[in-house]
């Protein structure tokens, strides 16, 4: 089969791989080789953060692997420490099994899970049977614990403190791994840069048990030119699921992205020929915007639809051209929740336009908000039933340059 490896590399998708030589062979000589990444369920939506592991799942797949989704019900019991400065959040079992589902199906629009080229596995299956001991003496007594320490994901803790239930997330992963080569024959893990020491520690684990050969690869962790994670904006994250992002404003955030991002983006979360990406990096200037648009619509037809991607362009290019349009996002609210955030301040707060108030007031004071096509710049300025028109009686607020919105009384 094609060295896949290769096409990761020249989008520049590789940040670190193991035995690079042998990976090679072992590509080109296994009809079908089988890779997996995890993905633990600390929301019942994955976001923008997570696009780069699942577009590598997605090129795999069509490059002959057969991939496994994994995941993380017992991990994600316990939380993965990796980049955190405290103890994440304990999730019981019934919002964990209720996030799984939901990101199955979300996974599902990026790749086909048909339970032969694209399997779902759930680590809580496997480690549910095991008993604490023999899991000990098993996995355990194989584990140094002066070299985990060494781990990059455990010394960042170690000064604001490492819980030892976290401490043993990099054991179970590891498991995960050992536990995918005996059962489907799984010989590569891939995962984001972060996750490398945990990967490794799977990878040995397999090497010494089996005797077998086993890789891992890991994705560029991306961020902004200003230091920030990719997928995070002013109003918080930038969700996968529709309900929480719809097609438009998830269009509209790769529209925005800024212009030393571009080329990258497209190379990372498109399908577009490299050929053809080479082309556009002669681009400068206003010429930026139209690869904007067409890094737009590409991301959002790979996860929404071609359908829902063309109606996202064409509402973005009517804002954009002040004449409105019924696609934008639409927010409803009832008429006594009106009443009781009739200020701008805590109408823009109560229906997330604005994140918090205080970031409503530096808006509205910075000129940065319009109502019906006119400048408010009042922070007292009071909203009433009298400002909405139509049927459905709606009122368009505009915030900054590029968001739009469609208040609908209710």
């Amino acid at each position: 089969m094609q060295n896949f490896v290769n096409e990761l590399d020249s989008r520049g998708l590789i940040a670190q791989k193991s035995h690079d030589g042998e990976l090679s062979e072992h590509i080109s000589t296994e009809a079908q080789p089988t890779v997996y990444t995890g993905f633990d369920p600390t929301a019942d939506s994955l976001h923008v953060g997570s696009l780069m592991p699942l577009m590598g799942l997605r090129r795999l797949q069509k490059s002959g692997c057969r991939i496994i989704v994994l995941m993380g019900g017992a991990t994600g019991y316990i939380g993965d420490p990796t980049g955190k400065t405290s103890l994440r959040k304990m999730l019981g079992r019934e919002e964990l099994d209720h996030n799984i589902e939901s990101i199955k199906k979300q996974i599902g629009e990026i790749i086909n899970l048909d339970g032969k080229s694209g399997i779902v596995v759930n680590n809580q299956d496997w480690f549910q049977e095991k008993g604490y001991l023999s899991f000990l003496r098993e996995v355990g007594a194989q584990f140094s614990v002066n070299r985990m320490l060494t781990a990059e994901c455990f010394k960042q803790r170690m000064e604001s403190g490492l819980s030892f239930l976290e401490f043993n997330y990099m054991v179970l992963q590891a498991y995960d791994f050992l536990h995918l080569f005996r059962e489907y024959g799984c010989t590569m893990q891939a995962g984001g840069d972060d996750q490398w020491s945990n990967m490794l520690a799977g990878m040995d684990l397999i090497r010494r048990n089996e005797e077998s050969r086993a890789f891992c690869f890991t994705y560029p962790l991306i961020t902004t030119t200003d230091g920030k994670k990719m997928g995070k904006t002013e109003k918080g994250a930038v969700w996968i699921d529709p309900k929480k992002t719809s097609p438009y404003e998830y269009y509209q955030y790769w529209r925005n992205i800024d212009d030393d991002m571009v080329i990258k983006c497209l190379k990372y979360f498109t399908e577009i020929p490299m050929s053809e990406i080479e082309e556009y990096s002669k681009y400068e200037g206003a010429q930026l915007n139209k690869l904007k648009e067409i890094l737009g619509f590409e991301t959002t037809k790979i996860l929404h639809g071609e359908e829902h991607a063309a109606t996202s362009r064409k509402t973005a290019k009517e804002l954009f051209t002040g004449g409105g349009s019924s696609n934008a996002p639409k927010i409803e609210i009832t008429q006594s929740a009106l009443k009781e955030n009739e200020n701008i301040l805590s109408l823009l707060a109560f229906t997330k336009i604005c994140p918090s108030k205080a970031e409503a007031r530096r808006v509205v004071q910075q000129g940065g908000l319009q109502i019906e096509g006119t400048k408010v710049s009042d922070i007292k300025h009071i909203v009433d039933v009298s400002g909405f028109q139509g049927s459905p009686p709606t009122l368009n607020i505009k915030r900054g340059k590029k968001h739009h919105y469609r208040l609908i009384l209710t």
